[in-house]
């Protein structure tokens, strides 16, 4: 795991004392949040603001005592807020709640705290806390803003079903149908429904243990170029109910991070040229992980159909008698021409796309090629594993009759960024790309329509220079 600047937890308050020093809005809002979290609050604000007196005045928890706060108010206390107007002031104040045991925040002062406040999704009892650790406050509000548009509202009544679910469950079902039980039931509290039926419970059982299946079923699901960011909202689902992952060299590691945490994370990455974990072995460790009842997620680096050997492995699964889905992904050549800004069609100059493998399974350039295709000047070619066998598919291309000015475009590490690009054409990109010292996954790109990206303004700091950047 990452390193976390802060711990997130989550308090329960009710019937518990909290005692508050101040008077200014912020620390009225505290009050109103902890009250309604069910504590039992006392604000300590010699002169109030307009909002603490409103909030005394309502019938709730809040007791509003006029005067300064002194050392033993914080007797008994669950936490402590307050306001410090200088260092001393917080030491003070902070000598005397850690005296009582009480965690202290002090507003705005991150560095004179025990905890901060984040911002809040309340789909109460579905809690979400965002915390910046105090660097960027109208981050955590943007965050929440986002994320309050895509929570459907009626996720509350779900929250609040699955605690009176949760003990019913346990009495009716073993650990497995449990948790197919829960699956169901997000999938279905996400869909927007705005609250659960009366007959939901039976149907979501029934579907839990209906057609016991001897194996957990495998997903192939593509990571995509690179940018975490373009993963499918289905392969972010799937990844997070996995409990062990099998990823590629090409997955992007903030890919793998998205995956649910307690999941098991292996990879099996294999790369040309270099030791890598054999075919065979992978498949063997899917069966047996499915075997076990474990959710498995093959995460395959751009589209797991695309030269992913995805066949191989659906055969061997099926026959072993699991079951499989595939979650497609952005694949490496869409993933390169998005970044360059240039459509892989245009009606006057490429009728058609081509994806090929420049490396055979003897990591050589593959034999039996359709150069009359390959040479088409009315398609473009998106050429994937190509870099280490570029000097001689120039050749082949060359000696079969493609024009040698045909545009041509390297992509070193699409999507990321440190995306590199290497343009030309053809007949000088080998030479180019040789000077380049390229140590990433690459996709070379040839047709007319590349012609196009070369005067597209871009970024110096991440594209190779010497005359062969675009």
């Amino acid at each position: 795991m990452q390193g976390l600047s802060c711990l997130p937890v989550f308090l329960t308050l009710s019937g518990k004392r909290v005692v508050l020093a101040g008077s200014s809005e912020a620390l009225a809002w505290k009050a109103e949040l902890c009250s309604a979290a069910g504590a039992k609050v006392s604000v300590f604000s010699p002169s109030p603001s307009f909002r603490l007196l409103d909030l005394a005045a309502r019938p709730s928890a809040v007791n509003l005592i006029l005067r300064e706060i002194e050392r033993d108010d914080f007797a008994g206390a669950a936490l402590a807020i307050a306001e410090a107007g200088s260092e001393a002031e917080a030491a003070k104040i902070r000598s005397a709640a850690r005296a009582s045991g009480a965690p202290l925040n002090i507003i705005d002062k991150p560095d004179w705290s025990d905890f901060q406040f984040g911002s809040i999704v309340n789909r109460s009892p579905l809690v979400i806390g965002i915390s910046t650790s105090g660097g960027a406050p109208v981050l955590a509000q943007a965050l929440r803003a986002s994320l309050e548009a895509r929570i459907p509202r009626g996720l509350k009544l779900w929250a609040e079903k699955a605690k009176e679910w949760r003990s019913r469950l346990k009495a009716l079902a073993p650990p497995q149908a449990r948790r197919r039980f829960w699956e169901l039931f997000a999938r279905a509290a996400l869909t927007g429904q705005a609250a659960p039926q009366e007959g939901d419970f039976s149907e979501l059982l029934a579907g839990a243990q209906a057609s016991p299946r001897q194996a957990a079923p495998v997903a192939l699901v593509g990571a995509g170029p690179g940018d975490p960011e373009l993963l499918t909202l289905k392969a972010l689902r799937v990844l997070q109910a996995a409990d062990a992952v099998l990823y590629d060299d090409l997955a992007a590691p903030a890919a793998v991070e998205l995956a649910r945490r307690e999941a098991l994370k292996i990879p099996v990455g294999k790369r040309g040229y270099r030791p890598s974990c054999r075919q065979e072995h992978i498949i063997s460790l899917m069966v047996s992980l499915a075997s076990q009842g474990k959710r498995v997620v093959r995460l395959k680096g751009g589209d797991p159909m695309i030269f992913g050997r995805a066949n191989e492995e659906i055969a061997a699964l099926r026959t072993a008698g699991v079951e499989v889905e595939v979650v497609p992904g952005v694949t490496a050549a869409l993933g390169a021409a998005a970044g360059l800004q240039v459509s892989l069609t245009e009606r006057q100059k490429a009728r058609r796309v081509q994806f090929v493998t420049a490396h055979a399974h003897d990591g050589k350039l593959p034999a039996d090629f359709d150069w009359h295709s390959l040479c088409d000047p009315r398609a473009s070619t998106a050429v994937y594993m190509g870099a280490w066998t570029l000097p001689e598919l120039s050749q082949r291309l060359l000696a079969n009759g493609m024009d040698p000015e045909t545009p041509a475009v390297l992509v070193e590490k699409a999507t990321l960024p440190e995306e590199r690009r290497i343009s030309g054409t053809i007949g000088d990109l080998p030479a180019k790309a040789a000077e380049a010292d390229l140590a990433g996954p690459c996709v070379i790109l040839i047709g007319a329509v590349f012609a196009d990206a070369f005067s597209l303004p871009r970024k110096p700091d991440n594209l190779v220079r010497a005359g062969a950047c675009l």
